[in-house]
């Protein structure tokens, strides 16, 4: 699915914002995908693109439909994104690393995430076909940050040093009442 990954002026959806009630309900499964199922994968691609992102989960353009784009070279026209439908996780790593994440739905908010390094996980592609993969590095934590979404689990969730965070959310606007700790 070849989108440009150039910004628009304007995005075609609407990334919601830490808050938004719509980031915190369960996406629901995709039955059969379709060519509307295609153009919303477009329209994500671009508002990424459009944002400077490079994943986004649909319910975070509140379409609560298992649905992930990730594009982690932004830079090459020719590398094509990742498109995954109803995403499962089959098996993570018990080696975990910590790593500073962002959210397109926080934006100017970085935090050191802990997760798994690697993952094995399956999945539908664009077409509907049924797919596995190997993911490991930032691939694989682009894919359980995205994945979090679909569950309505933010990364600041999921980040374990308090004053850190309390002090990135209000240097940034958000408010500590809309994180929902995990352990």
């Amino acid at each position: 699915m070849l989108v440009p990954k150039t910004a628009l002026e304007t995005s075609p959806l609407e990334i919601h914002t830490l808050g938004a009630e719509v980031l915190r309900q369960p996406a629901r499964r995709i039955g059969k995908v379709t060519e509307q199922t295609r153009e919303l994968a477009r329209d994500m691609l671009r508002s990424m693109y459009t944002a400077k992102g490079i994943g986004l989960a649909a319910p975070q353009v509140g379409v609560h439909q298992q649905l992930l784009v990730i594009d982690l070279d932004l830079e090459n026209a020719t590398t094509p994104p990742l498109i995954l439908i109803n995403p499962e996780i089959s098996s993570a790593s018990a080696t975990i690393d910590t790593y500073e994440e962002g959210c397109l739905s926080i934006p100017g908010v970085y935090l050191d995430v802990v997760r798994p390094t690697a993952i094995e996980l399956s999945f539908r592609d664009e077409m509907g076909r049924p797919r596995k993969m190997k993911a490991d590095g930032l691939m694989a934590r682009c894919i359980q940050h995205e994945m979090d979404h679909l569950n309505g689990v933010l990364f600041v969730d999921r980040v374990t040093d308090e004053a850190g965070l309390l002090k990135e959310l209000k240097d940034h606007g958000f408010q500590r009442q809309h994180v929902q700790s995990v352990s």
